[in-house]
């Protein structure tokens, strides 16, 4: 099968990359509006990109009448965020607050995912998560415009938590014990448990 993506429409496009450009990790980003108002809400199209300075990336893609998601929005208000990752006991709660609410309305709140406060950031961090990584907006990258463009976010990480529980022998993160999940095509999901090595030349 060959595709040729200059001809697709977007909603021919976008389940193919979902499909095939997995396993992705998922960004469970906690932000505040200017009101204090919380906000929490999963991407998948996320990864780290950068040590120096350490930098996470995330997209946000408009809604289909082209106005923009509550978190950027948010960002656009209070520049502070958190990054949390989603482990596999979590993984309802995760897809549970991808629902679309009325601003303003938390999914905290509204899904019953407990929250703990941040360190460095107003935002709050999800109190279950393995991994929460406290940040600041570094920028905000517009690809396309419309319904569907993306908001690429740059997060500069300021500080880390990082549950004990899931440390190995040699005080790293164990990704059997993180059990992160991951995005696949459609509503599957897949776990960090089966792990391989491979040695990397020199």
């Amino acid at each position: 099968m060959q595709l040729d993506f200059t001809t697709l429409a977007t909603r021919d496009s976008y389940p193919w990359l979902l499909a095939t450009v997995t396993p992705r990790p998922i960004a469970w980003v906690s932000t505040v509006s200017a009101d204090g108002r919380t906000n929490l809400a999963p991407f998948s199209f996320f990864n780290a990109v950068c040590a120096r300075p350490p930098t996470l990336m995330f997209s946000v893609a408009n809604r289909p009448d082209g106005t923009k998601k509550d978190t950027v929005c948010n960002l656009e208000a209070v520049p502070e965020l958190v990054v949390n990752l989603v482990p596999f006991v979590l993984a309802e709660e995760m897809s549970a607050s991808a629902a679309s609410l009325p601003y303003g309305e938390s999914e905290f709140e509204h899904c019953g995912i407990a929250s703990t406060p941040s360190v460095r950031v107003r935002p709050p961090r999800v109190a279950a998560a393995p991994v929460a990584f406290e940040c600041v907006l570094d920028r905000v990258v517009l690809i396309g415009e419309g319904p569907q463009a993306a908001n690429v976010i740059f997060a500069r990480i300021l500080f880390a938590h990082v549950s004990d529980a899931v440390l190995g022998v040699d005080g790293r993160p164990d990704p059997a014990k993180l059990d992160l999940v991951a995005r696949l095509g459609g509503d599957a999901y897949a776990r960090t448990r089966e792990v391989f090595s491979v040695t990397r030349p020199d």
